[in-house]
């Protein structure tokens, strides 16, 4: 892989990538989403075998369903397999029944959850957040703590339950963005001022209100965290979660940074995701959308056809994540990109009959039209180009 000079020359910030997938549990949260039984076993599946290091498969004293198929993924999966539980017996008890290897117990933390949500003071809260940790621990499961809404905690506090349940033997304690309000300088710095605190691994979980999750993750990593929550698509409470495929691809392509997973699942994955979800991913989304390696653009895709690294990323190539470039015809096209398609479709144009081509392409996108290549082909019968045999050319 190539890194180029400029933005990329200096790759060295970050050098452990881990990823905890909770598109089964703050995924699921989605407004308007539920996933079936099944849907839950085989988005699991592919997130076992791409190499995810760990997944929430749920949050097990819900329901008896919840349970059901948490028990059952944490036991057909082979990665770590995770359970939520709010710091209440029943749910501690429900998550070790469930079988999990990890247990991950949450209390919120900020005086507004802890007045106006949760009527409880913060010594009462720390207290059952060290008893929830030591109950999990003492059952032999590997243990994660999030002081929920931690970017909105007090900091003097934030530390004092931080240090107390790492104390009492949490292994992981996770730092939640819950409403999505930190900034990547700003939870950077948070995190780091968690990670000499705590005597534990730290992971992150930020949301994205003001689209700023993935960048907030990858922060989160920069200053010390070696593991970041993650969910496919984004999706998940409000405006979602950082999204699996860009921190991954950001880890992969912008920090040189192995993370293991096997990335050229990720466009099956999303689609996978976007059916069971039933939130449709915008054509513009990073990574996995229909456009991110679409061009349509003259200037850039005659760039595209001599080298795809003018106008893509370079460090990061659609056959990378499991997807194809396209070459899209319409307004904005180019006789490069025509006389490709046309050759493709088996055609060999002069240069005058690809420049009347273009000319038809351009006035039928002009008004909004897809321009397909069964138009593309009528237009070229139009214009009289003599067909000669179509040949398989990836764009």
């Amino acid at each position: 892989m190539e890194f180029f000079q400029g933005t990329l020359g200096e790759t060295t910030e970050v050098d452990t990538v881990r990823v905890f997938d909770t598109t089964l549990r703050d995924g699921e949260q989605s407004p308007r989403t539920s996933f079936s039984y099944d849907d839950k076993r085989e988005i699991a599946a592919v997130l076992d075998e791409m190499g995810t290091h760990v997944i929430e498969a749920g949050f097990p004293v819900n329901s008896d369903a919840e349970f059901e198929a948490v028990s059952d993924i944490a036991e057909s999966t082979s990665v770590t397999t995770c359970g939520l539980a709010r710091v209440v017996e029943k749910d501690v008890e429900a998550a070790l029944d469930s079988g999990v290897e990890m247990v991950h117990v949450f209390a919120s933390t900020s005086d507004v959850q802890l007045e106006d949500a949760m009527h409880a003071s913060r010594a009462e809260m720390k207290e059952r957040s060290v008893n929830a940790v030591e109950r999990a621990k003492e059952a032999g499961v590997e243990v994660m703590f999030s002081p929920m809404d931690a970017t909105r905690t007090d900091e003097e506090y934030l530390v004092d339950v931080v240090e107390a349940t790492a104390a009492a033997g949490a292994d992981w304690i996770n730092i939640p963005d819950t409403c999505g309000v930190a900034t990547p300088a700003r939870f950077g710095e948070l995190v780091a001022r968690v990670c000499e605190v705590a005597d534990a691994r730290v992971d992150v979980h930020t949301h994205d209100d003001f689209g700023l999750a993935s960048a907030n993750a990858l922060a989160g990593f920069e200053n010390g965290a070696a593991q970041a929550q993650v969910s496919v698509n984004g999706i998940g409470e409000r405006a979602g979660n950082a999204a699996y495929e860009e921190v991954v691809m950001s880890a992969e392509s912008l920090y040189g940074v192995e993370s293991g997973i096997d990335t050229t699942r990720i466009t099956e994955l999303s689609r996978l995701v976007e059916r069971a979800s039933e939130i449709e991913t915008p054509g513009n989304k990073p990574v996995v959308g229909q456009n991110a390696f679409s061009h349509e653009s003259g200037i850039h895709a005659a760039g595209v056809i001599e080298n795809s690294d003018t106008f893509e990323p370079g460090v990061m190539t659609p056959e990378m994540v499991g997807a194809q470039r396209e070459l899209v015809l319409g307004k904005h096209t180019g006789t490069h990109s025509v006389r490709k398609r046309l050759h493709e479709a088996g055609f060999d144009p002069t240069d005058d009959e690809v420049r009347e081509c273009t000319r038809r392409v351009k006035e039928f996108g002009a008004e909004k039209e897809r321009v397909t290549m069964s138009v593309l082909e009528r237009f070229a019968r139009e214009v009289g180009i003599e067909q000669v045999g179509k040949t398989e050319v990836n764009a």
